[in-house]
């Protein structure tokens, strides 16, 4: 073997050797030390057309609307939020419809599906929502759905990075969930691409059905659905109920995959969530399914 040979594979050696080690290192202790590259795919415009083919929370612009964050790089912590909502006439929008009593529902989320907040930010005169997350290190993805005055709902989404030392596992299926208080939730139905599915989310507490669920939002629950992977957004309609045990769900899924699930409910006056992991099929599997 001659000189030059000998050299490119030792050379390709401590390549692999060095790519090992760093992948094992940020495996089991990975630092979050810049921003994340972006995965917003409005960062120019997106049309009606073309984002009628996306679900939501994928894109931060659409229909000549943006969303536009004041900061996309926070410490960990409980900190400040703030964005505005422009419009075709590139000015903050001040004026919305209330949807489920709010102008504006805002979810945060870390990207392996951790961490999940559904809040209702202040309006300010001049256009700029606030509102407190508590973030801790990792990156996150801040969805803001809402509908202006007189159009069509929308749900926008953009990337936010907490720097700092980051602990993260993958979540394991799980259609129960054991909330604070005592509450155990249980989610029945399955998911299926392509069509609607109908979907139970069931209250217990001390193994006793809950049946004076308490408003919220005007329901005696909500869900909301994100694919795992992009935290696509996904449409979740509640349906009319009893206040429990029983809430009943129309969700509408575009592909098959796993897909993180949390509810919110409220009882004894606190606002509670259930959290939730499964996998969707296809719609041939779900018809295959149905056939035994």
């Amino acid at each position: 073997m001659n000189t030059p040979t000998r050299l490119a594979i030792f050379a390709l050696g401590l390549t692999v050797a060095f790519g090992a080690a760093w992948g094992v290192g940020t495996a089991m202790s990975p630092v979050l030390d810049e921003p994340v590259a972006s995965h917003d795919m409005g960062a120019s415009e997106t049309s009606h057309g073309e984002a009628a083919h996306l679900p939501g929370g994928l894109v931060v612009s659409q229909d000549g609307y943006a969303l536009a964050l004041e900061e996309t790089t926070f410490r960990p912590g409980t900190r400040p939020l703030a964005f505005t909502i422009t419009g075709p006439d590139g000015h903050p929008v001040t004026d919305y419809d209330v949807e489920h009593e709010k102008q504006l529902h805002l979810i945060a989320v870390r990207r392996d599906g951790s961490g999940f907040q559904h809040v209702h930010p202040v309006l300010d005169a001049d256009g700029t929502w606030r509102i407190e997350l508590d973030l801790v290190p990792g990156a996150w993805r801040v969805f803001a759905d809402f509908t202006p005055a007189g159009g069509e709902g929308l749900t926008l989404g953009a990337d936010v990075t907490v720097p700092g030392r980051m602990t993260t596992t993958r979540p394991a299926p799980t259609t129960i969930a054991e909330v604070e208080g005592g509450y155990t939730v249980t989610l029945t139905g399955d998911l299926a691409a392509g069509s609607s599915s109908d979907l139970t989310v069931s209250v217990e507490r001390d193994g006793v059905p809950v049946t004076d669920l308490e408003p919220y939002l005007g329901a005696f629950g909500h869900l909301v659905a994100l694919r795992a992977g992009d935290l696509a957004y996904l449409h979740v309609h509640p349906e009319d109920s009893d206040p429990g045990p029983d809430v009943p769900f129309v969700a509408e899924v575009p592909s098959a995959g796993d897909f993180h699930l949390y509810f919110d409910f409220q009882h004894d006056g606190v606002v509670r969530t259930a959290e939730f992991f499964v996998t969707a099929s296809s719609s041939a599997e779900g018809e295959h399914g149905d056939d035994h």
